[in-house]
């Protein structure tokens, strides 16, 4: 059997039995599943400004998502994303504020060149620890999240903060990012965010260098003794994924919400790594799940005004396609379930 097919399988299968979970647990609270889908849908896709509100959530879920995807393809567990992200736009808000009205397209590109910059700096941080000190990245990773939201507090309530508001004073108009369709919010940093997935999955898939990280991934015993360098690999899978995470911060930043506060960012790192889950590890199908869960969040809403549902309803969908497509993925990789697919269908190719 195709080991693709099996890939896009599992997770479409999971959508399905999630919802089909969830239709049911809409039934048992007394409202109607069919009118409740009906008004999901529309939130997410019924008007152009729902539809491109959709474009506007997956922004950010995207570039974690790629984030994590890097990374787990080298073998390493980024579990920063958030921070990375958080810290790329701390950096893109105080050069923002710098530039002030003179900014312009290059007041752009400087701010998004700091948010990658920003980023990179802190992915680093737990890649460096782990290579030199052999330090667990993940607990390293997750308490940087930690020190970059401390770090943004600091900001929006001390040197760049909005007179007696806990905030940032928004961005100036001449660096946020353009608006593609009018009546929407959707901005030029969708573009950006495709255009990443299209380079990440190409960079993996059809280099050498890709390949080489993808070996140091799989098996880092058999990549060294091949004679790939494998610290500088990790190491660079996580600044690379620190960057990209950073880059999704200044876009959102400059694209959507403009100022820091509060809340800001919050969610995304670990949304990421699911929605890079779900994906396979694969650009394409972690853009395509970073969609499904921001047609989810941008419909639930109206699911709860049209038909009474809450919007807890679609948190626990989101669990239970989280749970299901990585537990298939597990089961599927199981040496025990290989054996019994090599005897009962033709073996992988």
């Amino acid at each position: 059997m195709n080991r693709t097919i099996v890939k896009v399988a599992i997770p479409t299968l999971a959508i399905f039995l999630a919802l089909a979970i969830g239709a049911l647990i809409i039934a048992l609270i007394g409202a109607d599943p069919d009118r409740a889908f009906q008004s999901l849908a529309l939130g997410a896709f019924g008007t152009p400004a729902n539809f491109g509100e959709t474009f506007v959530k997956a922004c950010p879920l995207i570039f974690t998502g790629l984030a994590a995807t890097f990374a787990y393809r080298c073998g390493v567990f980024n579990l920063g994303a958030e921070g990375q992200f958080i810290m790329g736009s701390v950096a893109a808000v105080w050069v923002a504020d710098a530039l002030g009205p003179a900014g312009g397209l290059g007041g752009i590109l400087l701010c998004l060149l700091v948010g990658v910059i920003a980023g990179g700096v802190w992915g680093a941080i737990p890649g460096f620890l782990k290579i030199a000190r052999g330090l667990n990245e993940m607990i390293v990773s997750i308490m940087l999240n930690y020190v970059a939201l401390l770090f943004m507090g600091f900001v929006y309530t001390g040197p760049l903060r909005e007179a007696n508001l806990p905030q940032t004073a928004a961005v100036p108009q001449s660096v946020k990012l353009a608006r593609l369709f009018p009546g929407t919010r959707v901005h030029a940093g969708i573009v950006v965010a495709i255009a990443v997935a299209a380079i990440v999955h190409y960079f993996l898939f059809r280099t050498s260098k890709g390949f080489k990280l993808r070996a140091v991934g799989l098996n880092q015993t058999a990549a060294l003794f091949n004679g790939y360098p494998v610290r500088v690999y990790m190491l660079a899978s996580f600044v690379a994924s620190g960057a990209i995470a950073g880059l999704g911060g200044a876009i959102e930043l400059l694209g959507t919400q403009y100022r820091l506060m509060s809340g800001y960012g919050s969610g995304y790192g670990f949304d990421g790594v699911a929605i890079a889950l779900i994906g396979q590890l694969n650009p394409i199908g972690t853009v395509a799940v970073a969609y499904l869960f921001a047609a989810l969040r941008a419909g639930a809403t109206m699911m709860q005004v049209g038909s009474g549902v809450p919007t807890s309803v679609i948190s626990i969908v989101q669990a239970l396609v989280i749970v299901l497509s990585v537990g298939a993925s597990a089961a599927i990789n199981l040496p025990e379930i290989k054996a019994l697919f090599a005897r009962s269908v033709k073996p992988w190719k």
